[in-house]
This record gives structure tokens, sequence and C-alpha cells, in this order.
């Protein structure tokens, strides 16, 4: 009778904090990010990644179906845009993966697609921040440019 007394308290006076939850919603640099992951090994650099509306260098001869990331990652002891950052490598690194499987050189169109709302813009990506968790989701195409 006690521990159920307890569980229901518990439950009640943590509903408006898991009802409440933080979702910050950051537009950050999305190349800061790229080349701080090439620097630390994440990325090896051979993939080139290009949002939507960047100019490629190069022709795009061929692409590739278009492919989405959804990445979480713990924010605890983090600051928001430290989470953002981890996050984002996280979804690139998987893109590099899925571009070397299909012998393409770059990822272009990269648009934001958190919660299937696109965001697009040519210099920042989209990344939600809580309490605990940081996402970014992304979708793109693999393709080889020459």
């Amino acid at each position: 009778m006690r521990k159920t007394f307890l569980m229901l308290a518990a439950v009640i006076l943590l509903s408006p904090v898991i009802s409440h939850a933080r979702d910050t919603v950051y537009h950050l640099n999305f190349q800061n990010v790229v080349n701080d992951a090439i620097r630390a090994g994440k990325l090896d650099g051979s993939v080139r990644f290009y949002l939507k509306g960047q100019k490629t260098k190069g022709s795009v001869v061929r692409t590739f179906p278009e492919a989405t990331t959804n990445k979480k990652t713990n924010a605890a002891n983090k600051s928001d845009e430290e989470a953002c950052a981890w996050v984002l490598q996280s979804a690139l690194v998987a893109f590099e993966a899925n571009a070397k499987k299909h012998g393409a050189n770059a990822v272009v169109d990269l648009v934001s697609f958190y919660r299937r709302n696109e965001y697009k813009s040519s210099t920042l990506y989209e990344c939600h921040a809580g309490s605990i968790m940081a996402g970014v989701t992304l979708k793109g195409r693999a393709a080889i440019v020459k």
C-alpha cells in the first residue's frame, strides 16, 4: 500500500516536468561542425557535404535515392551547442558511410527534417535540445561530383 502511494505521488509530482519537457530549437553553423569532425578524425574528408542551396565544387553527375538520418545524443553535462555539434557529427558519419556504400564522394541537398518539418538553409542546421537529449534529423542524397 505504501509503495503504491509513493509511486502515485512520484507520478503526480513529475507529470508537470514530463509534460513540459524543454525542446529548444537551435539553428547553428553547419560547416564549423563538419570541419571539427574532420579534424577529430570522425569524418575522413573523402565525402563533401552540401546543404540545399550550396553550390557544389564541380558538377553533380549522379545522385542516389534520398536518405534520412535521425540521431539523438545524451545532452547531460554538455551545453546545448556541444550536444548539437555531437549529434550532428553522428548524423554526418551515417551519411558518409551511406555515400561510400554507393561509391559517392558527396552528399547534396541536405536539409534539416526534424519531426518531418523541413528547415532549409545554405549555412545552418537545425537541432532540438532538451534537458537530457539533443536531436538532429537530416535528409539528403549521396552524389558523385566531378
